[in-house]
């Protein structure tokens, strides 16, 4: 099997849960991770951005390791690579860091060699890797997930979110590790919380796939995780008591935060006042936090066209431009 000289991807951050739907329902949002990788006679790295500080820069980096595991799952050898990768993704804050950097490495390495391995591989091996579907589903398949896992295979349903719908994410300017976040939630739960957070999730689900917009303030609440989560977050129970009735159709914690997720109808013109009142609600709890307006991606992680003569960075301004 002969390797492609070079692969450049893209790759979107995503939003988990959705509320209700823990470990279950993803979507892929307008924020992203390029990566390119080839082979080399030894392993590089080129690392740009803010959110790159820090990453290993030798063979212990995940893109690597990841890339790895799909050349021995394919029973191919490309044991020097170089890579470059550039993210506009913030490092542990509740958007799919870790998941659109194994999505993307999986892209890559098995676009580098021909792409042996289906998609439906590839979302195994990701969510393997995660220990659940939901953001590497969404960075996957792009759009919105509704998965299950069942510890060696995923399965899955996309769902193409609703064409007025928008989101915007308060964004914590601290960070929070998904092991941390995961601490406080309770072992047990009650029967009576299960069917409440079952009956959301589904009610969550139909509505998105239905395009209901008036159902989702109903369909967003939870009682598994997020009540737990709130201490972790100064502002979280404000906020998500307050933010639907300030124009927000539903907001939830993304992932396992810090970043907190609005959907929002398009047009509304009440948007721009509940921008301020997230950044105050944040700063008033003494947090800084930065507000994004994030359209659903939907084409999830992409074979890009390298460009002759095109550096990798001179690409992806030319990406983020336009």
């Amino acid at each position: 099997m002969s390797l492609s000289e070079s692969v450049r991807i893209r790759v979107p951050a995503s939003t988990a849960n959705l509320g209700p739907g823990f470990d279950t329902l993803g979507m892929a949002l307008s924020l992203y991770a390029w990566i390119e990788m080839k082979e080399e006679d030894r392993t590089s790295f080129q690392l740009f951005g803010d959110e790159m500080k820090g990453v290993p820069e030798d063979k212990s980096n995940l893109i690597y390791q990841v890339a790895q595991m799909v050349f021995e799952e394919a029973g191919i050898s490309v044991p020097e690579l170089s890579i470059s990768m550039y993210s506009e993704i913030p490092l542990t804050r509740g958007l799919g860091s870790s998941a659109s950097a194994i999505v993307g490495a999986l892209a890559a390495a098995n676009a580098l060699i021909g792409s042996p391995l289906p998609p439906s591989k590839l979302f195994d091996m990701a969510t393997n890797l995660e220990k659940h579907p939901d953001n590497v589903g969404a960075s996957l398949f792009g759009g919105i997930i509704a998965a299950a896992w069942d510890g060696s295979h995923a399965d899955y349903v996309r769902i193409e979110p609703p064409a007025d719908m928008q989101t915007l994410v308060v964004i914590p300017d601290f960070q929070l590790s998904t092991s941390k976040a995961r601490d406080v939630l309770p072992k047990q739960l009650s029967l009576s919380d299960a069917v409440y957070n079952i009956s959301r999730s589904s009610l969550m689900t139909a509505a998105l796939a239905s395009g209901r917009l008036d159902l989702i303030g109903a369909a967003m609440r939870d009682r598994i995780h997020q009540p737990y989560r709130a201490g972790l977050v100064p502002g979280m129970a404000r906020i998500l008591d307050e933010a639907p009735n300030r124009g927000a159709l539903g907001v939830a914690l993304s992932g396992a935060g810090p970043t907190l997720i609005a959907l929002i109808e398009r047009g509304d013109e009440r948007i721009e006042a509940l921008q301020t009142y997230l950044i105050e609600t944040m700063r008033n709890e003494g947090i800084s936090a930065s507000c994004l307006m994030l359209e659903p991606d939907l084409k999830g992680v992409q074979v890009l066209d390298s460009l002759q003569g095109t550096s990798f960075m001179d690409m992806i301004r030319g990406e983020v431009i336009t």
